[in-house]
């Protein structure tokens, strides 16, 4: 696959619907699910008596950890297998010790998966600080005050509701510069731009593989830096924690690297599908993809009335988000009446987001566009 054409072409769904709802969950191309598939039948039939499954399991955990490290600009011994980006960011938070009184940063642009580990420990009585911001920016000054003395810090690097990014390195840098340890959900940026996740000097980043990556449900992602691995003691522990499984010896003894946070079986599809989604876009390459989303988004804003335009009107990523008045009944005309699928934010209030990804056309943005005219009263 070269052209974004071959890949909407090697996705069944769009023979049904146009679907923008990526910054959510995007459709995977037919090649990913089949490596997934593929994964599955070798792991259960395969390699049933040699060398094993789980040596096999061990040995594509490797592999595929060392493919993730590469497309990231990391090093394997950086990359953790999870889940999900809400699975990266809760191993984070418990493998750092927390006192009553810890100062925890956050932004109020933050995903549930970034709010509610605070929360939870807000309820053990470390201080919360969320950093107001306005139209997707944040506020530079409140943010320096708020990390001043504070031991943790959250944040987005591009923002879910208003597809805005933020200047995350420097960011990281305030914080670094007060002491604080610093968590960035990555999960909207890596496959609809190049990213580089060493630049940022983050503690940690939390990415899937769902969305922009073109891959799976349960293929996630967890960098740390290896300057910060060995403070880190996560919660949760097994057999893929540690260096010597079964070793009276050593059996507590976890690995050196980001390894230790994985825990114990789990499906290698997934992760396979991932290592596939990856050679697709390298493929394509990402100076392909990232023009090809400017030019839809950049369509769709130009022709969006400016009260209604939520997003910035010089697009920063795939996301577009449009004021509506009852926007749950306009996300469901737009699919009955239209076949299109975008989803409502619960904030900002009154509005619907589009995501625009490499499948997506031109027709699709047209056909967006008009379906709104005709279901948004006032438009």
């Amino acid at each position: 696959m070269t052209k974004p054409a071959d890949i909407r072409a090697a996705v069944p769904a769009f023979e049904d619907v146009r679907y923008m709802n990526t910054g959510a969950s995007g459709p995977s191309p037919q090649s990913v699910v089949q490596a997934a598939q593929n994964a599955i039948e070798m792991h259960e039939w395969g390699v049933a008596s040699d060398p094993g499954p789980y040596p096999h399991a061990f040995d594509r955990y490797d592999d595929i950890r060392s493919t993730v490290a590469d497309f990231l600009g990391a090093s394997p011994e950086e990359i953790a297998l999870t889940q999900s980006t809400s699975d990266g960011i809760n191993r984070v938070a418990g493998a750092l010790s927390w006192e009553p009184g810890d100062v925890i940063v956050r932004t109020d642009l933050e995903h549930p998966a970034g709010v509610l580990p605070w929360e939870r420990l807000e309820r053990r009585g470390c201080d919360v600080r969320v950093v107001p911001t306005q139209n997707g920016r944040i506020d530079r000054d409140a943010y320096r005050d708020a990390v001043s003395d504070a031991s943790f810090v959250c944040l987005s690097a591009l923002t879910w509701n208003y597809g805005t990014i933020l200047p995350v390195e420097a960011l990281v840098a305030d914080a670094h510069d007060a002491g604080a340890f610093v968590l960035v959900d990555a999960v909207q940026i890596p496959g609809q731009r190049s990213f580089d996740v060493t630049q940022w000097d983050a503690d940690a980043v939390a990415m899937a593989s769902h969305k922009w990556m073109l891959g799976l449900w349960g293929g996630g992602i967890l960098y740390i830096d290896d300057s910060v691995i060995d403070d880190l003691d996560p919660a949760a522990i097994g057999y893929r924690s540690v260096v010597s499984p079964g070793d009276e010896e050593s059996q507590y003894e976890l690995k050196s690297g980001a390894a230790r946070f994985e825990v114990g079986t789990t499906n290698t599809a997934p992760y396979t599908a991932l290592e596939s989604a990856i050679e697709i876009i390298e493929d394509i390459g990402t100076d392909t993809i990232q023009s090809h989303i400017n030019m839809l988004t950049t369509r769709a804003s130009a022709n969006i009335p400016s009260d209604r335009l939520v997003s910035p009107s010089n697009p920063e990523s795939g996301l577009v988000t449009v004021h509506v008045e009852n926007p749950q009944t306009v996300v469901e005309r737009l699919n009955a009446e239209h076949d299109i699928v975008v989803r409502t934010l619960p904030d900002p209030a009154d509005s619907i987001r589009a995501s625009l990804h490499v499948y997506n056309t031109r027709e699709d943005v047209d056909a967006l566009l008009s379906g709104l005219q005709s279901t948004v009263d006032g438009w």
